[in-house]
């Protein structure tokens, strides 16, 4: 019998299931008076960033090289069939988007401020930690929590990226090794990751090893946001190159990312939290579905980018 899927911390319980959850749209017109639902097009096209975010970590990205790699494993119903799929050449973060990152975004964006936020795109607990615009002291470095789907794409467009396809993710993930449980092997312990309510909280980012290919917090710390639509059967008709839940392939990423603030079927999260004591939660291979409203104590994101193939080598 497979093991039960959980998003429950023992702290803060969080609403994760995997059954269907039916999202409202956003409505065209503000529910209340006192309080202007910004204009569609505001949601969807950020202000542009007019310097690079300068956070008190370092934002480098780590290119993962073009190439084929086993996605998927026999653990879990929707975790099969593995199969191979081959993956454009992509730049990811190396680490999750931190608090400081995501506070000089809502400061350059007023509508995704706590205060602000329409109530169509987070379930009423959006940066709940936060008082006001300003993240819990001492939290800087820490990866931002309570944060929906539609806030991490609003982020990732306004920083000139992207949320990454579970496939980016999970090939980021095993760090260039192959058939594995967790990024550097079958087993897990206290001093790798993250998990298990070890510390009762997120922790700075980076302060894990990182993986083969030099990404830190793959498993464990908070979970992470992906691009794409889930499907429990997706990886049974999932197309050999690029797949991306949904619209098929990265090719049509741009119909997911152009209309986001549309999108209400539930999305991909990948990686375990902090408070995951079932280990398998925070394998590699795991997945799970979550409404694009929903925020929670262990769930954030990174992001990823493009590479033009004059830039693979």
């Amino acid at each position: 019998m497979e093991p039960e899927k959980k998003f429950i911390p023992s702290q803060e319980p969080v609403p994760i299931t995997k059954q269907d959850e039916t999202v409202p749209p956003p409505p065209t017109t503000p529910s209340k008076p006192t309080l202007a639902i910004p204009k569609q097009d505001t949601l969807i096209t950020p202000t542009p960033s007019p310097k690079p975010i300068t956070p008190s970590v370092p934002s480098d990205m780590i290119l993962i090289p073009a190439g084929e790699f086993q996605m998927g494993s026999n653990d879990n119903t929707d975790e099969k069939p593995v199969h191979t799929v081959y993956i454009d050449a992509f730049y990811i973060d190396k680490h999750e988007v931190t608090n400081a990152q995501y506070k000089a975004f809502v400061d350059a964006n007023s509508q995704w401020r706590k205060d602000q936020i329409p109530s169509p795109y987070h379930n009423g607990s959006y940066l709940k930690h936060w008082n006001r615009n300003n993240y819990p002291k001492g939290k800087g470095d820490h990866p931002v929590t309570y944060v929906s789907w539609y806030g991490a794409m609003a982020y990732a467009k306004w920083t000139g990226k992207r949320l990454p396809t579970e496939a980016e993710w999970e090939k980021a993930a095993r760090g260039g090794k192959s058939g594995l449980q967790y990024p550097w092997g079958n087993t897990i312990s206290n001093g790798q990751a993250n998990y298990g309510n070890h510390v009762g909280d997120t922790t700075v980012v980076g302060r894990y090893p990182a993986n083969g290919y030099g990404l830190y917090d793959m498993a464990g710390n908070v979970l992470e946001w992906c691009l794409d639509a889930y499907y429990g059967d997706f990886y049974f008709s999932s197309p050999h190159r690029n797949p991306l839940g949904g619209v098929n392939t990265i090719d049509n990423a741009n119909l997911v990312i152009s209309d986001f603030a549309n999108v209400t079927t539930s999305r991909v999260v990948r990686g375990g939290a902090w408070y995951n004591t079932e280990v398998q939660n925070v394998r590699v291979a795991y997945r799970n579905r979550v409404a694009p409203t929903l925020t929670g104590v262990g769930l954030g994101f990174r992001c990823v980018q493009a590479v033009s193939p004059a830039k693979e080598n």
